[in-house]
């Protein structure tokens, strides 16, 4: 048997390599082969961190049997969700109809024109409290194929149809301060009042709700009660800082061990935000200091770029210990092999760690913290972009997937490279999210939407009719719609181009409705409805070139809640002026010192000198 993922770039494929099963990898010619030989398609998604995922490929795919059964009668893909999210969210989707059980691993029955007839999660090896095993599973699939095919293929048809002749949701009025106070309301009917967080087990940090919070104003001492309390919870590991993906109990214990990329960049971010208030500026301090040594100490790759995750599982004493690693202290960890990262590099999540760790550099002085973004960006910039200039999805050591880049990688690496264009005050990152912005937008206008990917989205979705265009769902993470709507926003307060708010304006138009109505699952939004719902207000700091851009820096200017701060030298100052960023026209030192300009809606005060 040809062993087709041991050269894939995604660690999630090639940890299934030596699986009996005969895998392919997404692709056309997987489903062509399926139409050939005339037999279904059986897609497995998961992804390296996902525990069900590592216990159905020890239970059923390392099964010599069920490989068997698989490989003579199945086309068999195996997907990394992370790498291929348009699969993914397609096929949740899809799933949508067979089971109300969604998750991880995905286990999706396709005709060889890739459209769903059957969906389920994990499956156990013998049957458990009614739930089939997977043997079952497969023959009770293979019956249908061979006894009601004409069946199996009108409702994978109608469901088809279904997803092809969704509405897309359409626009309205943004809602005002009042509307979007309501929504803070919600959230805090669902508060843990003894714990901390929304609900009960199991219990996830949902950090862009969190950030919501903090810049509602009203909101502001729930976010910060969920914060206080994450940090002094088992959810925050107390050694090497980062936070675990969610917890399996109300009072936040007994977690998951697995530690994200993006729950860390975004928890960074609130916890930056809490900081700048003073009576919260202790733990808020600690906690955002342990993610961001989490996230350049650990996360960060030689490359420059950042891991997506960090598993939850290590071996100790040669035995399989999920979470035994976090148990033990510094000095208990030193003679361990720690758990395995997923060394891929999402453009998208990238982005969202060098905008957070941007911002937290200006806010606590850290210029380790800014050239860890650099670093990230310049990586980014050199090994994610393809000779046609569009955007790549992913990496491994320099190798480039074939997935394409999504909208979310588009917007989130947009919002980080803006959010380091200010931080360093260097143009070439302030013009190459311009660039990004601009790429989606005349992928929009000529698909008839708003942003949309360059290129289009994945082929052979594109090919079934099963692609979900402009999804607007948001959940642990800005969804692409929002990324995109949150960078143009920032753009705009960049460079006064009505057309980036009016981008902005015309997403949120679309998804507030779902936003105030599910402020849980829309924090992005949320956020961005509150900054475009009042005056924006904009610091520049104009240093003379010979001075450095932040020694000295009062921390009352620093930690100024503004909808961007910039700190510039007066040299690129007259750059990013040049080069269409309105924002720094005219902007000089004062006396030959550092001069800073307060600005709401680009109207500035006379500028102070600091």
């Amino acid at each position: 048997m040809v062993n087709r993922l041991s050269t894939a770039i995604s660690p999630y494929l090639r940890a299934h390599s030596d699986n009996p099963v005969d895998w392919r990898e997404w692709g056309q010619d997987a489903f062509d082969e399926a139409s050939a030989r005339d037999v279904p398609v059986f897609v497995s998604i998961g992804y390296s961190t996902c525990h069900w995922c590592h216990v159905m490929a020890r239970e059923s795919f390392s099964d010599a049997e069920i490989a068997g059964i698989l490989n003579d009668n199945f086309v068999s893909i195996k997907v990394d969700r992370e790498e291929y999210p348009g699969v993914d969210a397609s096929y949740m989707a899809q799933a949508g109809a067979f089971t109300g059980q969604l998750g991880w691993p995905l286990s999706i029955f396709a005709t060889p024109q890739g459209i769903a007839f059957h969906a389920g999660t994990y499956f156990p090896p013998v049957p458990i409290s009614g739930y089939p095993s997977f043997r079952q599973l497969l023959e009770a699939v293979l019956d249908a194929w061979a006894n009601r095919r004409a069946e199996v293929l009108e409702n994978a048809a109608a469901l088809g149809r279904a997803i092809a002749a969704a509405p897309a949701p359409s626009g309205g009025t943004l809602p005002g301060l009042a509307e979007i106070d309501a929504a803070v309301n919600r959230l805090a009917a669902v508060e843990d009042l003894q714990y901390g967080g929304f609900g009960g087990a199991p219990k996830f940090p949902v950090a862009p709700v969190l950030g919501f919070l903090l810049e509602s104003g009203t909101g502001a001492e729930l976010g910060a009660r969920t914060l206080e309390r994450m940090a002094a919870s088992p959810l925050r590991d107390p050694v090497e800082g980062g936070f675990f993906r969610y917890a399996t109990k109300r009072d936040w214990s007994d977690p998951h061990y697995e530690r994200m990329l993006y729950d860390n960049a975004l928890l960074l971010d609130a916890y930056a935000q809490a900081w700048a208030d003073d009576e919260r500026r202790v733990w808020a301090s600690a906690a955002a200091s342990g993610v961001a040594d989490f996230l350049t100490g650990v996360l960060q790759l030689p490359s420059g770029g950042y891991a997506s995750a960090q598993d939850s599982e290590s071996v100790i004493d040669g035995e399989r210990s999920e979470g035994g690693y976090y148990a033990r202290d510094a000095e208990g960890r030193s003679v361990l092999e720690p758990p395995k990262l997923d060394e891929k590099v999402l453009a998208g999540w990238n982005g969202l760690a060098i905008a957070a760790l941007a911002r937290a550099s200006v806010l606590f002085d850290r210029d380790d913290w800014l050239e860890s973004a650099r670093w990230a960006a310049d990586y980014l910039l050199e090994n994610h972009r393809g000779a046609d200039g569009r955007l790549i999805r992913a990496s491994v050591a320099e190798r480039r997937s074939a997935a394409r880049a999504t909208l979310e990688d588009y917007g989130m690496l947009a919002g980080g490279l803006l959010a380091l264009a200010a931080a360093t005050g260097e143009p070439a990152y302030a013009t190459a999210a311009r660039s990004l912005l601009d790429d989606t937008l005349a992928a929009g206008e000529s698909a008839g939407s708003i942003f949309a990917e360059p290129g289009g989205g994945d082929p052979v979705l594109a090919a079934s009719g099963t692609t979900l265009a402009g999804d607007p769902s948001e959940g642990a993470y800005p969804s692409g719609l929002s990324a995109s709507a949150d960078a143009a926003w920032r753009l705009y307060l960049l460079t006064g181009e009505g057309r980036y708010r009016d981008a902005a304006a015309a997403v949120l138009g679309v998804v507030s409705e779902l936003a105030l109505a599910n402020p849980l699952s829309f924090g992005t939004s949320l956020s961005l409805l509150h900054r475009m719902a009042r005056t924006p207000v904009q610091l520049v700091v104009v240093s003379p070139d010979s001075a450095g851009r932040t020694a000295g820096l009062p921390a009352s200017i620093r930690a100024r809640r503004t909808d961007v701060t910039a700190l510039v030298t007066e040299q690129q100052a007259r750059e990013l002026a040049a080069a269409g960023f309105e924002l720094f026209e005219g902007r000089i030192p004062r006396n030959g010192r550092r001069a800073a300009y307060l600005c709401e809606n680009f109207t500035c005060r006379l500028p102070a000198e600091v």
